[in-house]
């Protein structure tokens, strides 16, 4: 019992700290000091799409052209996801004239029931729409979550991390495009 226990506890501290997902770094791809794949865009354009919440309302990347956007791949399921969406709904509150935090829910079949009690739960202050096979291909293959990518008010993707994120590299990078407009 105290070995399972262990490897419980051992699982449980290991998704939360490096996410849920296959950790690789075969190709070199810069990481932060938290082991977070960070891929710095060369400003290629978000792919458009139109997604579904789950009261079907129809949300688009291109409703938002001329604000920030935080897209963020995540599911209800997933400790670090669960620990950024804090961080994600203070972000909207604080550049809220400026920015529109967008999560793409990854829940499937045996989760989706979860996801608008989750929402409810934790005060979700941004549009969550459910994911498809298409805006996972059109995004890279998410491969892991949470990923999320920093879309400028131009519709370029300038930002890309893979992990979970402090809020201060979001405000920065926000404040830093705002600067700039």
């Amino acid at each position: 019992m105290k070995q399972i226990l262990i490897v419980l506890f051992i699982t449980f501290f290991t998704f939360t700290t490096f996410g849920c997902q296959k950790q690789e770094n075969e190709n070199n791809i810069p990481v932060d000091e938290n082991n977070n794949v960070n891929v710095v865009s060369d400003g290629k354009k978000a792919a458009d799409f139109d997604l579904k919440t789950l009261d079907g309302k129809s949300v688009k990347l291109s409703d938002y052209k001329g604000k920030i956007v935080i897209i963020d791949f995540w599911a209800t399921w997933c400790p670090p996801c669960r620990k950024g969406v804090p961080d994600l709904i203070s972000i909207q509150n604080e550049f809220k004239d400026n920015l529109v935090v967008i999560g793409i829910s990854l829940d499937q079949q045996n989760t989706i029931k979860d996801l608008n009690p989750f929402i409810k739960s934790y005060g979700i202050n941004y549009p969550v729409v459910l994911g498809t096979q298409q805006v996972v291909a059109d995004y890279g293959n998410i491969q892991a979550i949470p990923t999320s990518f920093v879309v400028d008010q131009n519709g370029n993707i300038v930002d890309t991390h893979v992990g979970l994120v402090p809020k201060s590299t979001y405000t920065d990078l926000i404040t830093k495009l705002l600067k700039k407009s």
